[in-house]
């Protein structure tokens, strides 16, 4: 047998650093916004993290939104365990990958999907293949939406940018953004001055349904199906990332929040995490017209070995059939019980803050009083950081494992109950006593 690596996550980051660029494999997972090492994390079970020193944290990450029914959910795991015993990867099409899209299909507006492994490359693959259905060139994102790693909507994104306060990123050519206009959200006069100008030439629009990236920034009222009326008078495509937000706020993602409400409906959207069941696995969709343009059906060629693996749509599918709507109910409430017990210790330590959601994602801010909404980018960067890293380090020193970024979501699951609630909870003084001990910077007034 094997001897048990008896690592501690101090050694396994020099080690990790020694081979790999920062020692982590993506950039949001290194403590170099909170500062300190981060923990090299031994195993999961239901909405506890446990460590390779032996520390046990409750997970308000949760893989960054994929684990909705909790770590090493059995029923999820005995799927996949089947689906193991049978082989890992055939290069050829299979039951579960139908069954899946079959799924998706009926939740969303959505009419035909297709499979990939990343929520980057159901970007990539969603704005290669509005371009080609349209014949333009021209994309539009907001400040401060993050859409995978894609060279093209790499400008003045969010997630691990916006940590790193890295405006762009050296490796990607000027040509590739050139041709991508950047706009504030939520800012309607900004996006008609853009299809004013540029309409002709806009081949889509793509926007987080509900940012979660700059942290969570609703999408004001209306403003989705305001963005898919202008796509459609100009001719252009209305792209709604759900990565993020897909299968993780509703059955049917932001838009069972609201676009079932306001009538909007987008021509093409990507999913990924939940709908992978925590394995490497997303989708882009629409309407048949569209996807119809997809090789082979169509001449926009877009590919991948791994695109449908039998193991993670298992996962997925499994994960979804038991995302029924007291799941949904369970996550909404708990998420109300930690934002009213995080506002509640805020307020009694005095620390400025916001707190917004979108279905049970929610963000604290720690911004000013005079602040009344973070509607935008713009005004998510103008929190102070400083106190989130004393907050974020309080709560790690009595076991609640956050998001090391400010401009991120607290993700819950199915599997935190009333102990798990309560032990958060009870955490929260203390991490916002320590925030407010932050001093105010130079200069500040």
């Amino acid at each position: 047998m094997t001897p048990l690596d008896t690592s501690t996550s101090a050694e396994l980051f020099r080690r990790a650093s020694a081979v790999t660029p920062g020692g982590v494999n993506s950039p949001v997972r290194a403590f170099n916004a909170v500062g300190g090492t981060p923990r090299f994390i031994e195993s999961a079970r239901g909405a506890y993290l446990t460590d390779v020193d032996g520390n046990e944290y409750v997970d308000l990450v949760a893989s960054w939104g994929p684990m909705l029914l909790g770590h090493a959910h059995p029923e999820v795991m005995a799927a996949v365990y089947e689906a193991v015993a049978r082989g890992t990867s055939y290069g050829t099409p299979t039951r579960p990958e139908v069954e899946l899209a079959e799924e998706i299909v009926a939740r969303t507006p959505v009419e035909k999907v297709r499979f990939v492994s990343s929520g980057t490359e159901a970007t990539m693959s969603a704005i290669r293949l509005a371009r080609g259905f349209t014949g333009r060139e021209l994309v539009v994102k907001f400040s401060g939406c993050y859409h995978g790693h894609v060279d093209s909507l790499l400008a003045a994104a969010g997630s691990g940018l916006a940590t790193h306060a890295v405006p762009g990123t050296p490796g990607v050519p000027a040509a590739s953004t050139a041709a991508t206009l950047v706009l504030p959200y939520n800012d309607r006069e900004a996006v008609e001055a853009a299809f004013a100008e540029h309409g002709d030439q806009i081949a889509c629009l793509i926007t987080e349904a509900a940012p979660g990236n700059m942290g969570v920034v609703p999408p004001e009222p209306g403003f989705n199906s305001f963005l898919a009326d202008i796509t459609r008078r100009h001719g252009a495509l209305f792209v709604s990332d759900e990565v993020m937000t897909g299968f993780r706020v509703t059955r049917a993602g932001q838009w069972g929040l609201d676009g079932a409400v306001e009538g909007w409906v987008p021509d093409l959207m990507t999913f990924g995490k939940v709908m992978g069941g925590g394995f490497p696995a997303a989708a882009f969709g629409g309407r048949a017209d569209v996807m119809g343009h997809l090789s082979p059906e169509g001449p926009v060629y877009q590919a991948g070995t791994l695109s449908g693996n039998p193991v993670a749509t298992t996962a997925g599918l499994a994960t979804l059939r038991l995302a029924t709507d007291d799941v949904y109910a369970r996550l909404d409430e708990a998420s109300l019980v930690l934002q009213r017990a995080a506002g509640e210790a805020l307020d009694a330590a005095g620390v400025p803050h916001l707190i917004q959601s979108t279905g049970n994602m929610f963000s604290v801010f720690f911004v000013e009083h005079d602040v009344k909404t973070v509607p935008s980018f713009e005004v998510a960067s103008t929190q102070r950081t400083d106190r989130f890293k004393a907050f974020f380090h309080a709560m790690l020193d009595q076991g609640v494992y956050l998001p090391p970024s400010a401009f991120e979501s607290w993700f819950l699951s199915a599997a935190h109950d009333n102990r798990a609630l309560d032990r958060v909870v009870s955490a929260l003084p203390a991490a916002a006593r320590a925030a407010a001990d932050v001093p105010q910077p130079e200069g500040a007034r």
